[in-house]
C-alpha cells in the first residue's frame, strides 16, 4: 500500500499567509500540517509517499520533511499545474501508484482519527473504497455520505438539502479502479473533478464502498478561524510538554496552559495562554496572549490590549505602550511591522489581505 498527499491548493482564504508558503506547511501546535498526515501514513507501515505540490512549492516542501528522519522513508513529488479539484489532483499520481492501493489525504486536513481503523474497514473481502466520515452540523458545507443498509449509497458534494449530516472529511483509501471513476465522470459546476464524483461512479457501477465513522476532532484548517480552532484542540491533546518546562522557558511571566514554546524564544514579562503556540526564535516582551498562534522569528513588543484569536505571521513586529488597558485581535502577515495605537483596535482581514 502506497500513501498519497495533496498540496497543491493555493489557500486563498488563509492569505496573505500563502503567499509566501503552501497551506499545508503552516504550523498547528508549532508543527507544519502535512506533518501530521505523514505520520499517520507512517505508523500504517506506509513508506513509499507520493505528495501532489505546484512545482514551485517544492523546495518549500523539501525544507519542511528534511525534520523526517526515517531511513526508509521515499517521497516522491508530483507535479500539478492547475487546481482542477481533488480528482486532477490524484489523477497526476496515476504512475505513482501504478497497481497499489493506497491512502489518500489532503494536506491541509487536519485529523486525529487513527487510519488504523479505516484501513481494518478496507481489508474486508471485496471492497474498493473505504472513506473516513464525521457527523457536522453544518452538512451544507461538505461532501456528504448518504447511508443505508450500512452502505454508502450516495455522495454529493455541498448539497443544498443534505440527505445526512455525515461529511467526507478528507481520508479514503482506494484500489487504482479510481483512476477509471476519475476518468469516466464531467466536471463539476465550478470546474472541477470531484473525488465524490468519482467515489459515485464507483458505487453506481457495483463497486463497493464502506465508511468508517469518527467522533474525534478533524478541521481542514482552511481559514483562519478553523486554523485557531485546530490550534486549540490539539494544543489540548498534545499536552506533553510540562507546565515546569513551558515555564522555563519564560522569565517573569505567567503561562496559562496548555501552551507551546519552541526553541530559541525569549518571553519576558508577559501573559501567555491559554490556547498560545509560539513557534521558534520568537520574542515577546510586556505582551498578553491568549488562543493565538505565533510564527517563527516574530517580535511583539510592550502592546497594551490583550492579543487574542489572532495569527502573527513569521518574522512579524506588533510594538506599542503600556498606557491603556482593552485588547486587540487580528492577522499581522509574515514580515509586517505594526504599531498599535493607544485604543482598541481590531485588525479585519480583507479579501486576499489584511
Amino acid at each position: 500500500m502506497k500513501g498519497l498527499i495533496l498540496g497543491a491548493g493555493k489557500g486563498t482564504r488563509l492569505r496573505p499567509f500563502t503567499y509566501t508558503q503552501p497551506k499545508p506547511l503552516l504550523p498547528v501546535a508549532n508543527q507544519p500540517v502535512i506533518l501530521y498526515g505523514l505520520t499517520q501514513l507512517m505508523k500504517l507501515g506506509i513508506n513509499e509517499i507520493g505528495i501532489v505540490i505546484h512545482p514551485e512549492q517544492e523546495e518549500s516542501f523539501k525544507q519542511v520533511l528534511k525534520s523526517v528522519n526515517d531511513p526508509d522513508l521515499t517521497v516522491t513529488y508530483i507535479y500539478q499545474t492547475e487546481q482542477k479539484g481533488i480528482g486532477h489532483a490524484v489523477m497526476q499520481a496515476k504512475s505513482f501508484i501504478g497497481k497499489h492501493p493506497f491512502v489518500l489525504l489532503l494536506g491541509d486536513n487536519l485529523i486525529c482519527e487513527p487510519l488504523l481503523a479505516l484501513r481494518d474497514q478496507f481489508n474486508k473481502k471485496g471492497i474498493h473504497s473505504t472513506v473516513l466520515v464525521k457527523e457536522v452540523s453544518h452538512p451544507e458545507d461538505y461532501g456528504i455520505a448518504e447511508i443505508k443498509d450500512k452502505k454508502i449509497v450516495n455522495l454529493e458534494e455541498k448539497p443544498s438539502r443534505p440527505k445526512s449530516n455525515l461529511a467526507v472529511i478528507g481520508a479514503y483509501i482506494f484500489t487504482p479502479y479510481i483512476f477509471k471513476a476519475i476518468q469516466s465522470i464531467e466536471p463539476s459546476a465550478r470546474g472541477e473533478y470531484e473525488i465524490t464524483d468519482a467515489i459515485q461512479w464507483l458505487i453506481d457501477h457495483g463497486y463497493r464502498v464502506n465508511y468508517v465513522i469518527t467522533g474525534k476532532p478533524a478541521s481542514d484548517v482552511g481559514t483562519v478561524e478553523r486554523w485557531l480552532e485546530a490550534n486549540k484542540w490539539m494544543l489540548q491533546m498534545e499536552n506533553k510538554e510540562g507546565l515546569s518546562e513551558v515555564k522555563e522557558k519564560a522569565q517573569d511571566s505567567i503561562i496559562i496552559p496548555p501552551v507551546k514554546i519552541g526553541k530559541n524564544c525569549e518571553i519576558k514579562q508577559s501573559v501567555i495562554g491559554p490556547y498560545v503556540s509560539v513557534d521558534s526564535g520568537a520574542k515577546i516582551e510586556k505582551c498578553s496572549i491568549r488562543n493565538s498562534v505565533v510564527l517563527k522569528g516574530a517580535r511583539l513588543e510592550n502592546v497594551p490590549f490583550e492579543i487574542s484569536d489572532s495569527i502573527v505571521g513569521e518574522g512579524a513586529s506588533v510594538s506599542g505602550s503600556r498606557d491603556a488597558e482593552s485588547h486587540i485581535s487580528g492577522i499581522f502577515p509574515d514580515k509586517s511591522s505594526v504599531i498599535i495605537p493607544d485604543k482598541q483596535t481590531t485588525f479585519k482581514k480583507k479579501e486576499g489581505g489584511t
